[in-house]
């Protein structure tokens, strides 16, 4: 194939849509699909239904150095209640679940759930414990236990396990007004997430965040649940990165952007069930794609200043601040990041100041430089120093 047509079309805003791209390169389609198979597809230790080999075209632009940067980065555990507290929300919304920021907040804060819904945020906030934990290694039994306390737990009926089974003992469908996928037979599952978790503790070539993508894929695409699919490929995804050093993994807003960009996650699944018919190989390369351009590219951390939090430690070491208020500090890091909060809102989330206590904070750590004043009409809200 001539090498200029073959890069042309390589760089097509369509790529890789190959039913689009058919229709635009009708004469040169075929020589191209051809040359992808013989130059580009990398197969995967991975199987789709029929028992093929998965394949990944090694074509795909490169996460940029900042993201990567972002998620090495060490994190103080101060703000993980705040990190917890988008990935929960976020979570609820992909999955058009109820969940309130009050009743996530209070369950961050430690109280006990009031309904079923607190005792699903529970589970959630135990899961996020459970998979940050570095000692935590992920094999089955270990996806066993986190799937119950974040989805298991809270099922009922025809959705729960079978008791000894790891997985479905049932078909499963994702269903809209027509069935938009049909889960792995149930027969087969157990062998091909042993495959997974064997996939994912083999050391490759492949690059960390490629390799969580087709993990979260590879979820999808099985369901080896009959409820709870999506939050334990995010789940996976998230804590396949933590074991290989991307510490800040949780404390970025991974979910946030996956719900923001729904439309496009589902159709990059859906490119890969089209673009079969045209290759007859399951490539994963449009979910990648997605997650390069609409997830790891699109990360962003407000941080608070070095130098902002050099005035709190001086402050500190000088007998200049108390400790009431180093608890109501390390409580704004921690629960709103950089995000404005009222003192009202303060209030009632610390939980254990008197008003006139938040109010001489808020007064004091601002003349301290350490908090900016926002002005909006008649409403003053008070936000950490970026």
């Amino acid at each position: 194939m001539d090498i200029k047509t073959f890069i042309t079309m390589l760089q097509d805003k369509h790529f890789p849509d190959y039913e689009k791209m058919q229709h635009k390169y009708p004469a040169d389609f075929n020589c191209f699909l051809q040359t992808m198979e013989e130059l580009y597809y990398k197969p995967l230790p991975l199987a789709d239904f029929s028992g093929e080999t998965l394949v990944l075209s090694a074509i795909f632009p490169t996460v940029r150095n900042r993201s990567v940067k972002m998620l090495l980065k060490q994190q103080d555990r101060f703000f993980g209640l705040r990190a917890a507290e988008e990935e929960i929300l976020a979570t609820a919304a992909i999955e058009n679940i109820d969940f309130t920021r009050d009743s996530v907040r209070n369950i961050l804060k430690g109280y006990a759930p009031k309904d079923l819904q607190e005792n699903r945020i529970a589970g959630l906030k135990n899961g996020l414990s459970f998979i940050a934990d570095p000692c935590n290694k992920i094999t089955e039994e270990n996806l066993f236990k986190l799937y119950n306390m974040t989805v298991g737990d809270f099922l009922d009926g025809e959705d729960c396990l079978l008791a000894g089974n790891y997985y479905r003992h049932d078909s499963v469908y994702v269903v809209s007004d027509r069935v938009e996928h049909a889960g792995l037979s149930h027969e087969k599952v157990p062998q091909y997430m042993q495959e997974l978790i064997s996939y994912i503790n083999t050391d490759d070539e492949t690059d960390d965040l490629v390799k969580a993508a087709v993990i979260h894929f590879f979820i999808a695409f099985v369901h080896p649940y009959f409820d709870g699919n999506g939050r334990m490929a995010r789940l996976l995804h998230l804590w396949f990165l933590i074991q290989k050093g991307y510490r800040s993994a949780l404390f970025v807003p991974f979910s946030s952007c996956i719900e923001k960009s729904r439309k496009a996650y589902y159709d990059a699944f859906s490119m890969i069930e089209k673009n079969k018919r045209f290759t007859g190989r399951t490539d994963v390369t449009p979910f990648v794609l997605y997650f390069i351009t609409c997830v790891y590219n699109k990360i962003t951390q407000t941080d608070v200043r070095d130098d902002v939090l050099a005035v709190f430690a001086d402050a500190l070491n000088n007998g200049e601040i108390t400790e009431k208020e180093k608890m109501l500090w390390q409580f704004v890091l921690a629960f709103y990041g950089t995000a404005p909060f009222s003192t009202k809102q303060l209030e009632k989330d610390f939980d254990n100041a008197a008003y006139a206590t938040i109010r001489a904070f808020v007064i004091k750590f601002e003349k301290r430089g350490l908090l900016a004043r926002i002005n909006n009409g008649t409403r003053t809200k008070y936000k950490v120093i970026e």
